[in-house]
């Protein structure tokens, strides 16, 4: 009994770091629990408008993760949707402790610390897009199967694509 597996779907997904941000890692876990499993657009929405200092350290690196998911998918030659991305992984990670003396009496001195953190931010296509995006590039390349030669050249020159057909004139020998 033979079954036969499909090939998992290529989803595109990136994601992006900032490293030593100076703020405690509790502090930043608060707003980053706001936005996990969220569409990109509304987490961009909902950072916003939050009145906490680490929303604009999320912000920059969400914002960051989407713009390496479109980078990602303009390297792969495929078309994104950026509305139908959504962040799929989010968490901070206690950074590097910067450890401190605070002058104290009698000639003592305190001890505390100064935490950072590490903001990850990850981005995906949600499947459905992804089944579509493959479909409809399945769809095209079938449309460019049977055709040849001039109409080829006349229908690329039509959606404004330019491809390896488009070249310079050959110059002339005198």
């Amino acid at each position: 009994m033979a079954t036969s597996v499909a090939a998992p779907l290529p989803v595109i997904e990136a994601r992006a770091m900032a490293r030593h941000v100076r703020m405690s890692p509790q502090k930043v876990r608060l707003v980053v629990d706001l936005i996990r499993g969220h569409r990109a657009e509304d987490a961009l929405q909902i950072l916003h408008y939050t009145k906490k200092r680490a929303a604009r350290d999320v912000e920059k690196v969400l914002r960051s993760a989407i713009a390496n998911a479109e980078r990602k998918a303009d390297d792969a030659g495929a078309n994104l949707d950026v509305d139908e991305l959504y962040v799929s992984t989010c968490f901070v990670n206690e950074g590097s402790r910067w450890k401190r003396l605070r002058p104290a009496p009698m000639g003592r001195a305190f001890h505390y610390q100064k935490r950072t953190a590490h903001i990850i931010v990850a981005v995906a296509e949600h499947h459905v897009a992804a089944t579509d995006r493959v479909a409809a590039a399945a769809a095209a390349a079938q449309a460019d199967k049977g055709v040849r030669g001039a109409v080829k050249r006349a229908r690329k020159a039509l959606t404004g694509q330019q491809g390896k057909q488009a070249r310079k004139p050959k110059k002339e020998k005198e």
